[in-house]
C-alpha cells in the first residue's frame, strides 16, 4: 500500500509543531546553566504528564483498545523515554548543527524502514523527492552552522564526534518509533489525544529519575525554570498535540519528513534572536527545506480530481457530500 499522501489539516498540524519546536535552541540559550539531559527531561517528561492529564478521561474510555495494543503502546513510550538524552547528548557531544542534523534527518529514512517493513508502505515519487530536498537542505544548514560554531566549545576528539553521531542515528530510530507507535495506535481506531496521551504519559514517567537526577539547575534562578516552564508547555505539550492530531491524517514518515523545518526555523531564530550569523550556505539549505515543504504539501493530481468532483456534486440538506478518500 503507498504512503498516503498529506491532506492539508494533517500537514498544517505537523509543520506547525515543527514551528514550535524549532524554538527550543533559542529558548536553552536563556537557561546556559541548565544541562541539555534536564532539559530534555523537563521538557519532554513534565509536557508528556500534561499529555496523559489533559486526555486522562479518553484514555480511560478507550482503556480496552489501549490494552490489547499495549506492545505498540509501550514500545511507543520507550522510544520517547530514550529520544532526549540521545538527541541532546548527541548535540553535546558532537555539537549542535551535527547533532541536530543526525537526529532529525535521519528520522525521515528510518520511519520509510519502519512503514516498509512493518506495514508494507511503498514510498511514492513525491515522498523521496521531498525527502531529497529536505535532507540535502538540513546537511547544508549542519555545513554553514558548523563552519561558523569553531569559537564554541573548542576542538571535539573523534571519540566524541562518533558517539555523538552514533546518539544522532539513536535519537532519528527512537523519533520514528514513538511516531509509527501513535500512528498505528490511530489508524486502529485510538483516538489522537488517547494513543499520544499513552504513549507520552507512560514515557514520561520513565524520563522522571533522570529529570530528579539532572533537573536542580531548573530551580536555581526565576529564569532557569521559565525555560523549563516554557519547554514542557509550548513546544512539548502544544507540539506535541498538533503533531497527534497531524498524524490522524498523515503517515509517520510524512509527518517525520515534514518536521525536516524544525532545524530551519532554528536557524532563522538563532538569527533573529540570538544574533548569530547564517552564511549563504544555510540560506541555501532553508530554501531547499522550504522546497521539500511545497513538494510535499502540494495537492496531488487525485486529490485535485476528487475536490473538483466535490464541487460539481449538488449541496444536500446537511452539506455537501465528501468522499471518503477526501476525508480530513
Amino acid at each position: 500500500m503507498p504512503v498516503a499522501g498529506p491532506v492539508g489539516k494533517g500537514s498544517l498540524c505537523v509543520l506547525l509543531a515543527s514551528v514550535l519546536w524549532g524554538t527550543t535552541g533559542t529558548a536553552a540559550t536563556f537557561a546556559p546553566g541548565v544541562g541539555p539531559l534536564a532539559i530534555g527531561a523537563a521538557a519532554m517528561g513534565v509536557g508528556g504528564l500534561l499529555q496523559a492529564l489533559v486526555a486522562v478521561r479518553r484514555i480511560a474510555a478507550e482503556r480496552s483498545g489501549l490494552r490489547a495494543q499495549r506492545g505498540v503502546v509501550l514500545l511507543g513510550a520507550l522510544a520517547v523515554a530514550a529520544y532526549p538524552p540521545a538527541f541532546y547528548s548527541s548535540m553535546h557531544l558532537a555539537g549542535v548543527a551535527a547533532g541536530t542534523v543526525v537526529s532529525i534527518g535521519s528520522a525521515p529514512l528510518a520511519s520509510a524502514v519502519i512503514e516498509r517493513a512493518v506495514d508494507g508502505r511503498r514510498l511514492t515519487r513525491r515522498w523521496m523527492a521531498g525527502a531529497s530536498l529536505g535532507l540535502a537542505g538540513t546537511v547544508l544548514l549542519c555545513v554553514a552552522e558548523a563552519a561558523g560554531a569553531h569559537s564554541g566549545r573548542g576542538v571535539r576528539s573523534a571519540g566524541e564526534t562518533v558517539l555523538g553521531v552514533g546518539l544522532g542515528l539513536a535519537a532519528g530510530v527512537t523519533y520514528a518509533l514513538y511516531s509509527w507507535a501513535a500512528h498505528r495506535l490511530i489508524s486502529r481506531g485510538t483516538g489522537s489525544r488517547a494513543a499520544m496521551g499513552s504513549v507520552f504519559g507512560l514515557g514520561a514517567l520513565l524520563l522522571l529519575p533522570v529529570l530528579l537526577f539532572t533537573g536542580g539547575p531548573l530551580l536555581h534562578s526565576w529564569s532557569n525554570a521559565a525555560v523549563g516552564v516554557y519547554m514542557a508547555l509550548v513546544p512539548m505539550f502544544a507540539g506535541y498535540v498538533l503533531f497527534g492530531r497531524g498524524l490522524a491524517h498523515v503517515a509517520a514518515s510524512t509527518a517525520t519528513t515534514l518536521s525536516l523545518l524544525e532545524p530551519a526555523v532554528a536557524a532563522v531564530l538563532a538569527v533573529l534572536v540570538v544574533g548569530e550569523r547564517l552564511p549563504l550556505l544555510g540560506w541555501a539549505g532553508t530554501l531547499l527545506i522550504v522546497g521539500c515543504l511545497a513538494v510535499l504539501t502540494a495537492p496531488s493530481r487525485r486529490t485535485r480530481r476528487v475536490r473538483e468532483a466535490v464541487g460539481a456534486m449538488p449541496e444536500t440538506g446537511s452539506g455537501r457530500m465528501l468522499p471518503h478518500a477526501d476525508r480530513g
